[in-house]
């Protein structure tokens, strides 16, 4: 990560090749079928809203919050959506063997908590949670096989792992979620061809008309705010190029795209009228992530879609990160003024603004 800790290396002694997995949404009962989770989110009008979020972990065993709910709690209220997303930095499991990093080392990271904590997580409110990212694997495929366990037992969707599509059904429409990362080991963004694919797949055969894509890309730390249009490394590691990837999903049917990894806030732009935002950045952590800087600054995305996936409206709720990583609303607006700011730095006509209560204003015409 950054400051505190670096990436850990996404490479680890064993991986879970998922086949085409399909996870249905749940918000108010669960049904399991065939490693089917089902369930209905009764929507409360015709339109799709989503909360989304960036990176999240609770700590990493044993250094964890004594209550896990309570921690989440300053922000519940906030993230209240009928679908609310968030990228699962780690893994859910007691499996402390199998570690991509080596004993002793300084510069690798595998983060767990307990199944448990997945339960935390629907209580505050999140119905779908990413695993398309340099963690999901630290702890080997046991890790991996623990974690979707516990997301499916809390009734959380899971997307991300490779070739998985997560479904959510919003009354008689459709969300479809597409998760991706630069790494072989999650739904891959390195290889364009297929992510294409997986949109149409989840329209065809699962007749999804709204498509969320995240990606967890591009580099990492507080020199990292700016989407720079090329291919971005860090340590080394190819961690893709954001602006390409994600124009690319719109050309091919994504109806919003969103993201994080960097481990700050990037900005926004209105790109053949759906949204793309860059990196939400840190969102809650426990001790693990830096906070220092623009790094305490974070956000809640709001954002409202018709039943075909066009952008209606969206709102930016500004969060500061306390130094232990806790997440709460912040009424001065700094996030919402940072974004802003970077937006209109990396995109100039194509950014849209943030108002004073964090609406975004779409620059003139450029949403139908």
């Amino acid at each position: 990560m950054v400051n505190q800790r670096r990436s850990g290396n996404h490479v680890g002694r064993s991986r879970l090749w998922v086949r085409s997995a399909l996870l249905l949404a749940t918000v108010s009962a669960v049904t399991l079928t065939a490693g089917i989770s089902s369930a209905v989110v009764t929507p409360t009008s015709g339109n799709v809203t989503i909360s989304a979020v960036g990176d999240m972990d609770l700590g990493n065993t044993p250094v964890l919050p004594p209550n896990p709910t309570a921690y989440l709690l300053p922000i519940k209220a906030a993230i209240a959506a009928p679908i609310a997303f968030g990228n699962l930095e780690g893994t859910l499991t007691n499996s402390g063997s199998d570690s991509k990093c080596s004993a002793g080392s300084t510069e690798c990271y595998a983060f767990r908590n307990p199944p448990s904590f997945a339960f935390a997580y629907k209580a505050s409110g999140f119905t779908v949670l990413n695993s398309a990212n340099n963690h999901s694997h630290d702890f080997g495929s046991q890790g991996v096989i623990d974690t979707s366990k516990a997301l499916k037992a809390a009734g959380i969707v899971q997307a991300g792992l490779p070739g998985q599509i997560g479904l959510v059904h919003v009354g008689t429409t459709t969300v479809a979620f597409l998760d991706f990362a630069p790494y072989s080991s999650t739904n891959d963004m390195l290889h364009v061809s297929t992510a294409i694919s997986l949109i149409h797949e989840a329209k065809t055969l699962y007749k999804a008309t709204v498509i969320v894509v995240y990606m967890h890309s591009g580099a990492e730390g507080a020199s990292a705010d700016h989407v720079t249009g090329k291919t971005e490394y860090y340590y080394g590691e190819n961690r893709g190029n954001p602006k390409l990837f994600a124009e690319t999903m719109v050309d091919n049917g994504a109806s919003l795209v969103i993201a994080s990894g960097p481990h700050v806030l990037r900005g926004m732009e209105i790109y053949k009228g759906h949204l793309i935002a860059y990196s939400l950045g840190n969102f809650s952590s426990y001790k693990d992530f830096a906070t220092t800087g623009v790094l305490s600054m974070s956000g809640i995305l709001r954002v409202t879609l018709s039943r075909s996936g066009a952008y209606l409206s969206a709102r930016f709720l500004s969060v500061h990160l306390a130094p232990d990583g806790q997440a709460s609303l912040d009424g001065s607006g700094a996030a919402a003024r940072f974004v802003a700011q970077l937006s209109r730095e990396d995109f100039g006509a194509r950014a849209p603004g943030i108002a004073a209560n964090g609406t975004l204003v779409p620059p003139k015409g450029s949403v139908p």
